[in-house]
């Protein structure tokens, strides 16, 4: 583990100010060093080059070069996981996500006053925060991009330009499927798992990559619900851009994000996806093919009746997690019981294990994302040592095995 010995760390921040209190914050941890500072993202890749630190702090805006081009840069050159400074905007949720996208492992709010005044809980995140940085897969993360191929032909006809061409790693077929076709469609998708499962037998993998118990259809599954933190919103990303605008059920997400993010989140997920994508609101009805992002800072539950729909609420104080995937799994394992299907996605801790047992004890099915394509194993290793998975993948597989599965 990394945290056998003192972690090094390079802060790069075109504030002075923020540059000299975070590395004091740093120093002052015995797990951490800072072995040097960069005002700029062209002079922070020069030393991450020339240092190989085991982390770096990065902020997001800065002149001569910004943090998100220095991020790529990095990634391309030497991959050293990154923690993006970001401010708590819409603006800066979009910067952030690019950021990710990138490469970046997680990001922290930038917080002048709070990181010059004495707060012992907010120093105490920000270090804690750069340990489980430095513990992450990132080199392994980024030396395996995954696809952004859809498995299928989308089914989702895209309207004006600027609705879906923002990105361009968006599915390259934008034009409507005919009924006709999808026995074909669903057949090709068989043959390509079959053919992925085959491989997997043939190379030997771990056994985590295979079904941990006698594989049977989840036809009857009525809602997906995806709980994930850390690396989630790449993680999802992959998984997005796969899976097939003609997917038949509703999937909500429950991805730790502060307020501000969820709706940026929700809204870039759609433009990369044939699916709608939205950020959930109260009262909102459960449709085939939608997707609904739990929104940050507040509770989602989902209820059977009225043939499906979503409740917003606000948070306990007491709870760590708003969203919670504990909160939701648990509404899930209610109302839906062995008609859900939860996908424990990376991420630290070990938040949606106890929502997952009682979704299994009701008869639901439980999946969770292989250690080996996870950013941060904690989430999905929760639920496996839990003996209540049915069924561990690598992220490249989850939406061939959601449309085969559950469509």
């Amino acid at each position: 583990m990394v945290q056998s010995k003192t972690i090094k760390v390079l802060v790069v921040d075109d504030s002075g100010f923020f540059l000299r209190r975070v590395a004091e914050i740093i120093n002052a941890d015995p797990r951490l060093e800072v072995i040097g500072t960069a005002s700029n993202g062209k002079e922070g890749v020069e030393k991450a080059l020339a240092l190989k630190p085991d982390v770096i702090t990065m902020d997001y805006e800065m002149p001569v070069m910004d943090g998100v081009t220095a991020v790529r840069m990095i990634m391309s050159q030497h991959p050293i996981p990154v923690l993006m400074f970001s401010s708590l905007t819409y603006e800066g949720a979009r910067i952030t996500f690019d950021a990710l996208e990138a490469g970046a492992v997680d990001f922290l709010a930038k917080q002048f006053d709070a990181i010059a005044a004495s707060q012992a809980t907010l120093h105490k995140t920000l270090t804690d925060r750069i340990v489980s940085v430095a513990a992450s897969n990132q080199k392994r993360v980024v030396s395996a991009a995954p696809s952004n191929k859809p498995l299928v032909a989308s089914s989702k006809t895209v309207g004006s330009p600027s609705d879906k061409a923002a990105s361009p790693s968006h599915i390259s077929s934008t034009t409507s499927t005919s009924t006709s076709n999808r026995a074909s469609e669903r057949a090709s998708v068989k043959a390509s798992d079959a053919s992925a499962t085959s491989r997997l037998s043939a190379h030997e993998q771990s056994d985590q990559l295979k079904a941990l118990g006698p594989g049977k259809s989840l036809h009857h599954v009525s809602v997906v619900v995806i709980g994930t933190s850390t690396g989630g919103p790449a993680a999802l990303q992959t998984i997005f851009k796969q899976l097939p605008g003609d997917f038949s059920k509703p999937i909500v997400i429950v991805q730790h994000m502060p307020a501000t993010f969820t709706k940026a989140f929700a809204e870039r997920l759609d433009r990369l996806s044939p699916l709608t994508v939205k950020e959930a609101e109260e009262g909102d009805r459960l449709q085939a093919g939608h997707v609904y992002v739990a929104p940050g800072g507040m509770q989602l539950m989902i209820d059977k009746r009225a043939g499906g729909s979503i409740h917003i609420h606000e948070s306990d104080a007491r709870i760590s997690y708003r969203p919670s995937v504990d909160i939701a799994l648990a509404s899930a394992a209610k109302h839906f019981g062995r008609n859900a299907l939860a996908i424990i996605l990376t991420g630290m801790g070990s938040d949606g294990k106890e929502g997952a047992k009682l979704l299994k004890q009701t008869g639901g099915a439980v999946w969770a994302q292989d250690e080996a394509s996870c950013v941060i194993y904690g989430m999905p290793m929760a639920v496996i040592d839990a003996g209540i998975v049915s069924k561990v993948l690598p992220i490249s597989d989850v939406a061939s095995n959601i449309y085969h599965e559950a469509n």
